[in-house]
């Protein structure tokens, strides 16, 4: 019994310290924007920066909105019209949580560790509502703050019985524009318990129309068909990947599925360490080959795959159509062979 009240207690204190008028006053405060900033969007010139995040753990969530602050007005001084934020990107406020570091080790499975320690489901079941709250407060007063389009990377908390990877776009007016689940789970997100979506999203804004799988899901070619078939023009890819740095692992991901389907790419990332986990990745805004000065691919990328950075880079939407138009590879799908062998495979055990 003593317990629970601690539990219920610790609970109504994170919810009142993370309660949405304290962070508006704080924003106030900090208030370096033009006031007179004016919305201008030509579909030859769209800003994209791509946050490349050092993970650290808040015990303070002023401290982690002065830290998201920095990043959105980086990227609005440098005339950015749209700011993406990395994968779990909500773990930073977990700081918030005593004794957070001591869940390590034998607890990154499903069940309740032999040290007693919870589970990480019970651990995100538990702080999730309090970390979704605050961070759809959070973006919402910087996006609107800011005039800009924040993609806020995505977020680990329950839906109903259910925990979700939940990725957040906000418009320059503060509304939530749509979210997106996490379709491709990594192995310890299924180990953990969390459960994966079954659809994707693709939102019309006056940026273009924009799309937000999640880190894994551009592992896979179908990702980007599908959603290049569904009409996204730039799609986003929050990264959190546990892993040491490796430049042909990384190309595993955005890069060739740019190529493959004809759309612009813009990757953030999570970097640094939390419990046993060292995160790596470098953030960065990819197109076709054909719309890059190098050709190589690439637009923007940061320099270090360790360390908090922001790449920028402008995106044009007509050429990009223009290309699509021309371009062989749209032009080469069978979709006779498609239909007769599609669905047989993919029903397949």
């Amino acid at each position: 019994m003593i317990s629970f009240w601690k539990e219920r207690l610790l609970l109504q204190l994170l919810f009142w310290k993370t309660r949405p008028a304290r962070f508006q006053r704080y924003l106030h405060k900090n208030n370096s924007v033009k006031k007179d900033r004016q919305l201008k969007y030509d579909r030859k010139q769209i800003r994209a920066a791509a946050v490349q995040q050092k993970l650290e753990l808040y015990t303070e969530p002023l401290h982690y909105v002065e830290q998201m602050r920095l990043q959105v007005e980086k990227a609005v001084q440098m005339e950015a019209h749209l700011v993406v934020f990395p994968e779990n990107n909500g773990i930073q406020l977990l700081g918030m949580l005593p004794g957070i570091e001591k869940l390590a080790g034998e607890e990154k499975t499903s069940s309740e560790g032999s040290s007693g320690q919870p589970s990480v489901l019970n651990v995100l079941r538990y702080v999730g509502p309090v970390i979704e709250k605050a961070a759809q407060t959070i973006f919402s007063l910087l996006a609107a703050k800011y005039k800009v389009y924040i993609m806020a990377g995505s977020f680990m908390h329950p839906d109903g019985e259910k925990v979700v990877n939940r990725s957040y776009l906000f418009g320059p007016d503060g509304k939530l524009i749509g979210t997106q689940d996490k379709v491709h789970l990594f192995p310890t997100e299924r180990e953990w318990g969390i459960s994966s979506g079954d659809r994707f999203h693709v939102f019309h804004t006056l940026i273009g129309n924009l799309s937000m799988p999640v880190c894994m899901d551009a592992t896979y070619f179908e990702t980007f068909r599908i959603l290049q078939l569904m009409g996204a023009e730039i799609v986003m890819v929050p990264i959190a990947n546990a892993e040491p740095y490796h430049f042909y692992l990384a190309l595993r991901g955005i890069w060739p599925r740019v190529q493959e389907t004809l759309v612009y790419g813009i990757r953030s990332a999570l970097v640094g360490d939390f419990l046993d986990f060292t995160f790596t990745g470098k953030a960065g805004i990819f197109a076709p080959i054909d719309l890059t000065p190098k050709k190589d691919g690439i637009l923007a990328e940061t320099l270090s795959p360790s360390s908090t950075d922001l790449a920028v880079a402008d995106l044009d939407l007509e050429a990009l159509q223009k290309l699509r138009a021309t371009h062989p590879y749209l032009g080469d799908k069978n979709t006779e062979l498609y239909q007769k062998y599609f669905p047989h495979i993919y029903l397949k055990p």
